[in-house]
Order: C-alpha cells, then structure tokens, then sequence
C-alpha cells in the first residue's frame, strides 16, 4: 500500500512538471534573439600623438554590431552612425569615413597652429537594446570635442523589422491620421514632465517652431512605449542637456494598428 502511494506521488509530481513546461511554451518568447551578430570597433589616434597616452592626445573610439547576412541593417547603422555629427565640409557616409574627416579636421586646425596640447575626441557607441523575432532596437549614444568651450552628445536610434528588413516608422504602427493625436497626448506629457501648466506659453525657455510643441522623429519603440529623444539645442540650450518623452502605450491604444510589432505589447501585457 505504501509503494503505491508513492508510486501516485510521481506521478502527480511529473505531471505537474510536465504541465508547468508545456505551459511556458504556449507563452510568446516575445524577446527571443533572432540574428547573429558581433561587435566591430574602430580606435585610430592622430598622427601626432606617438608615444602618448590616448587619454593626452587626439583619438577616436567607435563601437558598434555588425548582424550576419543582414546588409541592409549593417548599412542603416554605417549611415546613421556616420550622420551622428557633421566633421568638415562633407557629410560622411560610413563610420571609417566619419573616424577618417575627424582626424583630418585635426590636422588642418591644430598642426599648422603648432598647438600641441589641444586634444580632440569622437566617441561612439551603438548598443543592441532589444531584439525578438519582429523588433530590432538599436541606440546610438556619441560625444565630439573639438575644442571650444564645450563638446556635444547625441542620442539616437533604429527600429527595425527584421522580416521586412527595414526600418519602422511611426506610419507602420500608428494609424492613418495619428499626428493630432499623438501630438496632443505628448504635449500633455511633456508639460506635465517640465512641470508646466497646460496656458503656458514654450515661446521664454524652448525651441519648438511658432512656440508650438512638436514631436521629432527620433525614437526608440520599447516594450512601455515610443521613447522620444531631443538632443542638444533641439528645443532646449545646451545647458539644459538631452529631453527625453515616453508615451505609454496604454496612453495611445486606439492608434496602434492591430497587428503592428508594438501591438503584442498590450496584448501580453509587457510592463505595463
């Protein structure tokens, strides 16, 4: 009697494993890794820092994913990393391009001056932020120093759709018409974020054309909501650095198309 006891307890107990596994894999795997990728970087020093440190002489650092057969990608990331800031005269098209104009931009503004003790820099990172089968996310963080009394940053970023192998734009996930909207629950956000009343008037401390708050085109789709980026003098003085705006998706639901790459969001509830 007691061996079947036992012999029932297994069972039960198995079952129960077997019931607990089955379960975890009806469960979208919504950030599963879906391409193969390494990490490529670029360090070159100006010609005149010889045996110094990188830290005492001009140089430049970039970082950044290279994804296995995907060149569509791995060209939007050359050419979005390269537009990051404007070195010289001629917009550069690749990140070795970029890292190339930088250090001759050196040379012809420090060398014939004989300035030996002024140093410049390029640093840029692009990160993996997220990745499943139908998102992408990538962000784009640099800073520049070339002289003067201060340097600049920039943050940026690429959705992209790795079945349709290009980038997402607001138009692919929001429905026809969402501008006014989206527009008015951001402005919402924003003066609630900045500690505004809803009369008062961005003409004194912002940027926006006309005074009128607008959104930008730089934004990274998270599993909580459209990230939305400002950088350096876009609507704010330098001092005031980056602005950043979520929109939560349980803020916009009625202007996310159905089966968009952001949809399954509020379907399954992630983070929110």
């Amino acid at each position: 009697m007691r061996i079947l006891f036992w012999v029932c307890t297994l069972l039960i107990v198995f079952s129960s494993c077997q019931f607990g596994t089955e379960r975890r894999r009806d469960r979208p795997d919504i950030f599963k890794d879906t391409l193969t990728y390494t990490y490529k970087t670029i360090h070159e020093r100006a010609t005149d820092c010889g045996n110094k440190a990188d830290s005492a002489c001009t140089v430049v650092n970039v970082k950044y994913p290279f994804f296995k057969n995907a060149p569509l990608l791995n060209d939007t990331i050359e050419a979005k990393g390269a537009k990051m800031f404007m070195v010289g005269e001629n917009a550069a098209t690749s990140l070795h391009a970029l890292t190339k104009n930088f250090l001759q931009l050196y040379m012809n503004d420090v060398a014939p001056k004989n300035k030996s003790n002024v140093i410049y820099r390029l640093d840029i990172n692009v990160n993996l932020v997220q990745q499943d089968s139908a998102l992408l996310a990538l962000q784009l963080t640099g800073s520049i120093f070339q002289g003067g009394a201060h340097g600049g940053t920039y943050i940026g970023f690429i959705n992209w759709n790795p079945k349709t192998k290009s980038e997402i734009l607001l138009k692919d996930i929001l429905v026809d018409g969402y501008q006014d909207k989206l527009t008015h629950v951001a402005d919402s956000i924003f003066r609630k974020d900045e500690k505004l009343k809803d009369t008062s008037s961005l003409a004194r401390d912002y940027f926006f054309k006309d005074d009128r708050f607008a959104l930008n085109n730089n934004f990274s789709l998270t599993p909580v909501g459209i990230r939305f980026m400002y950088n350096e003098y876009e609507i704010k003085p330098y001092a005031a650095g980056q602005t950043e705006l979520l929109i939560p998706y349980d803020k916009i639901k009625e202007l996310i198309i159905p089966k968009s790459v952001i949809a399954r969001y509020i379907k399954n509830d992630v983070g929110i």
